[in-house]
């Protein structure tokens, strides 16, 4: 009996070994309680002036985005698409298909699943900007255009232009053969774009103006996107020289007319520098009241012509002066023009484009610019052009 207790109350001391744990064994754990995931969304829900075209932040910790929805105000859903998460840091991106609207009223709700039973969900309501104003700029050349190798981009805005930086990055040319254009700024409401040389010949040219969006500044934003594509065609550029009373004319780098003319005589030089054909006039009455002279005062005029190739909005033009035809070649006596006779003026109107070149070089007068109007992109040193982008 002595003996059979012994060997049970062995027994029930290991029993309680194996119970209270051992080196072996070791204690034992409750299982922790599993973390909910949480959602978090970059828009604070009541939010105003929510860009239409931000992409929405949703970002999650501690568990995998389920889904994401976005309800107009009638609680239609509006259709988008979430970004994979490359990085992993549990944030992602939610896009619309199509811009929200400005001045509209959405709801956002995003919601995930961690390793708790119950999914978290995170609602915000916002509204997006209501613009005080909505711009659509003019674009020229006009879609479907031909052009010269002269012509630049040129885009107007009917509102000041606060912000050019934010603007000027949304607008995008793209062309067939690259070149090293800039965007250059003439005013608040007047940019420009060109290459540091003349476009390169039978060149294609898209114009993106990806506005919608966009904050142009003072409550004025940009009312939609909108595309224009132009060619360049023959490279025609012309050598007007004052001095020699002579008017060389290129198309491609071969010389194909030298024409006599008459350039500005001593009171109404011509303009030095690359002039841009912005219009063609089979006939065409010139006043000089349209730049400040009064027709009946001692040097003014209203004439007929023909065959007129505007050069600037200064009065500058080639055209026929059959009046003029001794001086042609010998003497200037025009007020600023380039006088032909008519058979040379109407082969020089067939030949020429919006868009081709005119150099006038060796006239006593000023270079062109901004007091001439039209086209003097091509008299600003490359290095003042480039210091005029808002990107500079």
């Amino acid at each position: 009996m002595r003996r059979t207790g012994m060997v049970l109350a062995a027994g029930a001391l290991a029993l309680l070994a194996g119970c209270s744990g051992s080196e072996a064994g070791g204690a034992y754990e409750p299982t922790a309680a599993a973390e909910p995931a949480t959602v978090e969304l970059a828009v604070a829900d009541g939010a105003v002036d929510v860009s239409p075209v931000v992409p929405l932040e949703v970002s999650v910790t501690g568990g995998e985005l389920d889904e994401v929805t976005v309800t107009d105000a009638a609680g239609a859903p509006v259709p988008g698409a979430v970004e994979d998460d490359a990085d992993g840091d549990g944030t992602v991106l939610w896009t619309p298909e199509t811009p929200l609207a400005y001045g509209t009223g959405y709801t956002l709700t995003a919601t995930a699943s961690g390793d708790a039973a119950e999914p978290a969900t995170a609602t915000s309501s916002f509204t997006t900007v209501d613009p005080v104003s909505v711009v659509t700029p003019g674009i020229g050349p006009l879609d479907g255009q031909t052009v010269g190798v002269g012509m630049p981009v040129r885009v107007y805005f009917s509102e000041p232009v606060v912000d050019k930086a934010a603007v000027e990055s949304k607008l995008v040319v793209t062309s067939s053969t690259p070149t090293d254009g800039v965007w250059s700024w003439f005013s608040d409401t007047e940019v420009h774009f060109r290459p540091s040389t003349y476009w390169p010949a039978h060149t294609d040219v898209t114009v993106d103006a990806n506005l919608y969006g966009v904050d142009f500044g003072d409550g004025v934003w940009g009312e939609k996107d909108r595309s224009i594509s132009f060619s360049v065609g023959e490279r025609h550029v012309s050598v007007a020289d004052a001095a020699t009373h002579t008017m060389r004319v290129y198309d491609g780098d071969e010389l194909v007319q030298t024409f006599p003319m008459s350039a500005g005589g001593p009171e109404f030089p011509s303009r030095n520098g690359p002039h841009v054909v912005t219009e063609l006039n089979r006939d065409r009455v010139m006043d000089s009241s349209t730049y400040g002279t009064p027709v009946d005062s001692p040097n003014g005029y209203r004439t007929p012509v023909e065959y007129a190739v505007r050069l600037n909005d200064n009065g500058e033009f080639v055209h026929a002066a059959p009046w003029s035809v001794a001086q042609q070649g010998n003497e200037n006596v025009s007020h600023g023009c380039i006088n032909l006779s008519t058979e040379r003026a109407a082969w020089f109107f067939q030949f020429s484009q919006p868009g081709d070149v005119v150099e006038i070089e060796n006239s006593i007068g000023p270079t062109l610019s901004a007091a001439d109007g039209a086209i003097y992109d091509w008299a600003v040193p490359w290095e003042e052009w480039v210091a005029g982008s808002a990107l500079a």
